[in-house]
């Protein structure tokens, strides 16, 4: 395939590269904000998950560039640089990292935290769901460090059978709890965005990052989810409901738009995990797959022929003339 393939079957990707933005989910942060007003008296805002640094860029725009706000983002990856960000390479489950963020703030808690973090996916749903809510519940646990009372958390959530759970958790620690569908999220993943507002933590709560959040200590009832008592979790679809399908193919000439021409990424990896398999293979180094025309080996040895008659009737072949290209 072309590079003018993925443009073609992600408009998102493409009006990405664009508006020069590092990944596709910028929009659906943007596309949020549409819905919640989700900057609107910020100064303060963390990013956590925050490589390669898209929702980082829309933050650094729309607090960043109001001159006295402050934006910082947070990976255990290396991000590429971005004006009015400041970057730590660090882990959220550290109470060191929460440490520094607000000494970033000077010691101010922040008004907005938001995590677009994900696990590497493996195909297993339940599997995947249970990691990306780990995910969740590590970056609310830092968030109960770092935001201030009033404030809002956004966090990618994956929709499961066990949402109701975790619902029920945030639902102890903010007054407004809502799943949130951007249209620039494909239809076909199970992503959406818990958008939490008015941070209200239980009377007597101490943020404790060596104590997991989902337990039974802060309300007896909020984990009894069959019957009557169960929970259905407020769902909203969110961004211009007209605007381009995220699973639909575009021409690449788009309505009332100018001639297409071919954009590249706005900011390649700068570590990416597969650079030293990239290396290996650049340099002839990476193991390959043996053909059959590569082995040097007599056609009647390839025969299914039964092993007695095999044996019988195979030619001796001497060492040097079995071999296989390295």
């Amino acid at each position: 395939m072309g590079r003018t393939s993925k443009d073609k079957r992600d408009v998102y990707y493409r009006l990405a590269k664009e508006n020069g933005w590092r990944a596709r989910s910028a929009f659906k942060l943007l596309q949020l904000d549409e819905e919640f007003q989700l900057f609107k008296g910020v100064k303060r805002a963390v990013d956590l998950c925050a490589a390669p640094g898209s929702w980082s860029q829309v933050l650094s725009q729309k607090v960043g560039g109001q001159g006295s706000g402050q934006v910082v983002a947070v990976d255990l990856q290396a991000m590429a640089p971005l004006p009015g960000v400041i970057q730590i390479q660090g882990d959220i489950t550290q109470l060191s990292t929460a440490k520094e963020i607000i000494q970033h703030f000077e010691g101010c808690p922040a008004d907005l935290v938001v995590c677009d973090g994900a696990p590497d996916v493996t195909g297993l749903h339940d599997v995947d769901e249970y990691m990306q809510a780990q995910l969740l519940l590590a970056a609310l646990n830092i968030a109960t460090h770092v935001l201030k009372l009033g404030g809002c958390f956004v966090a990618k959530i994956f929709r499961g059978r066990d949402v109701t759970l975790l619902y029920s958790q945030l639902r102890i620690f903010f007054s407004s709890v809502l799943c949130a569908k951007p249209k620039s999220s494909r239809n076909s993943s199970i992503e959406a965005f818990a958008v939490c507002q008015g941070y209200d933590p239980p009377e007597g709560f101490i943020p404790d990052l060596t104590r997991p959040l989902l337990n039974h200590s802060y309300d007896t009832d909020f984990n009894q989810l069959d019957g009557p008592t169960r929970v259905i979790v407020p769902f909203v679809a969110c961004g211009d409901l007209s605007a381009y399908d995220s699973d639909r193919t575009y021409s690449l000439d788009l309505d009332g738009g100018s001639e297409y021409k071919y954009t590249p990424p706005t900011q390649p990896p700068i570590a990416p995990p597969y650079q030293e398999a990239c290396r290996l293979k650049k340099n002839g180094q990476l193991a390959k797959e043996l053909l059959p025309q590569e082995c040097a080996i007599n056609s009647v040895d390839r025969l299914p022929q039964p092993l007695a008659i095999h044996t019988l009737l195979a030619p001796k072949v001497e060492d040097n003339e079995i071999h296989c290209s390295p």
